[in-house]
């Protein structure tokens, strides 16, 4: 009996000592990067203005090439939508275009990921000039919901996300720096 009681205050500090924890640390997630690319800002803004452009250079295009995908929406305008389903590397889910600013060279886009376990996160990429040629930065922003935010401090994105991210825009500037 002892010991049960024991045991009941110890996993009840534990569920406190969470509760705090999720209240004091931030669910805010962002993860960034970037690269060079020997093009014009207009000739890479080609390549990612639009769902349609990007899949040409996804990484995850190489993980299930036999995803199905419905697309729906005008291309390179807001509500332009791609959902797909594939294997369990891609998962199922849907991105949709929120914004297309041609004048900044920015596009907002909406995540819904429904599998393997369905999350929400807002992506972004932008054109800039560097140089002679252009820099690109992608980047995601998402939130972990309360009581789940401790997990924030045993996540890697750059582990999780970066390498997709990396390839995704090595492909992206041999795609830009070809034509």
């Amino acid at each position: 009996m002892r010991i049960l009681k024991i045991t009941a205050y110890i996993a009840a500090a534990l569920v406190v000592f969470w509760l705090i924890a999720a209240t004091l640390i931030s669910g805010d997630c962002r993860f960034e990067k970037s690269t060079a690319i020997k093009a014009s800002v207009e000739k890479v803004w080609q390549n990612t203005n639009t769902l349609r452009a990007m899949d040409s250079w996804s990484p995850w295009q190489e993980k299930d090439p036999n995803v199905k995908k419905v697309w729906s929406g005008s291309t390179g305008q807001s509500g332009e939508q791609q959902c797909w389903e594939g294997n369990d590397a891609v998962g199922k889910g849907c991105i949709k275009v929120l914004k297309v600013d041609s004048v900044a060279k920015r596009i907002d886009i909406e995540m819904k990921f429904l599998t393997p376990y369905e999350s929400e996160a807002m992506e972004y990429i932008i054109v800039q000039p560097n140089g002679s040629g252009s820099k690109v930065i992608r980047g995601f922003t998402s939130e972990i919901p309360f009581p789940f935010s401790p997990m924030k401090l045993f996540m890697d994105l750059e582990d999780q996300v970066g390498p997709d991210f990396t390839s995704g825009l090595q492909k992206l500037k041999v795609l830009s720096e070809e034509r």
